[in-house]
């Protein structure tokens, strides 16, 4: 889930509650709060702990996951015993990034993450961020880990179900083909805008691919500059009140927007725009 921010930057607690229940009524089974979408990376830990709690107090028996990853152990340690403490379902723990460790401080980074804390950990396999790519025989490895349970995959290639572990598709482009071959389901982006439809894709195998390739120009709506941006770009347009980003990401340019909103339009979710 996106971070909602107000005019000033800062968190908006109506605005979060508000976007929860959009996505729980549209479809998702939770939420991710403070992960990259959320730009968990711009979040004070104080910021992160408050946005979980809004999260677990508003979400009733729907799922909440934390965001809890850095390049640092002992901080993500120290995230993800608050995000158990504040009450969060599970933790979602990408690979440290920029500090490009090697295997065996990939095992010992999540087996330290993984003591501290009895709920679930998600590991989150996104190579075009974090340049480490976890191979399919390390995650085999990882899913012995007690409490490692499932794996966000974001790579493409060598896409395989992992014993041990739940395959989650990480790219919305990925989510058919994740189902088609026993993946549960996934931690997408465009669910924000079109949930009912992603939904239906897992709810109706036999209409997936269908419904994949009517939504394929939103996908690549929602890819046409760094995420969140044109995510925050599309909910704003549609009325959710989202707010901006916090630096380094900036606003969507002209031509970014006119991209998602024409996106939006072919799907019906925007009347169209009126041009000379």
């Amino acid at each position: 889930m996106v971070t909602p921010f107000d005019g000033d930057g800062r968190i908006s607690d109506d605005a979060t509650r508000r976007l929860i229940r959009h996505l729980l009524d549209s479809g998702s089974d939770g939420v991710v709060l403070a992960g990259t979408t959320g730009e968990g990376a711009t979040l004070t830990d104080a910021e992160r702990c408050h946005l979980w709690g809004i999260g677990v107090a508003e979400c009733g028996d729907a799922t909440v996951v934390a965001g809890t990853g850095s390049n640092d152990t002992a901080h993500s340690v120290h995230l993800t015993e608050r995000a158990t403490e504040i009450g969060v379902d599970a933790v979602l723990v990408v690979t440290p990034y920029y500090n490009k460790p090697n295997r065996r401080g990939l095992i010992e980074h999540f087996r330290a993450v993984a003591a501290a804390t009895d709920r679930p950990v998600i590991l989150y396999n996104i190579p075009s961020r974090c340049v480490i790519d976890m191979p399919n025989d390390l995650l085999r490895e990882l899913a012995e880990i007690p409490g490692v349970e499932a794996v966000k995959q974001a790579r493409y290639e060598d896409l395989a179900p992992i014993e041990g572990l739940d395959l989650l598709a990480g790219n919305d482009d990925m989510l058919a083909r994740v189902l088609d071959m026993g993946g549960t389901g996934g931690i997408l982006v465009a669910s924000h805008v079109v949930g009912e439809e992603m939904r239906r894709m897992i709810d109706e195998p036999a209409a997936r691919a269908e419904i994949e390739e009517s939504l394929a120009g939103v996908f690549e709506a929602l890819a046409v500059t760094s995420n969140p941006i044109p995510v925050k770009a599309a909910l704003n347009l549609l009325g959710l009140d989202v707010g901006g980003l916090r630096l380094p990401m900036v606003e969507a340019s002209e031509d970014e927007r006119r991209t998602v909103r024409r996106a939006l339009e072919r799907r019906g979710l925007l009347p169209l725009e009126a041009t000379a």
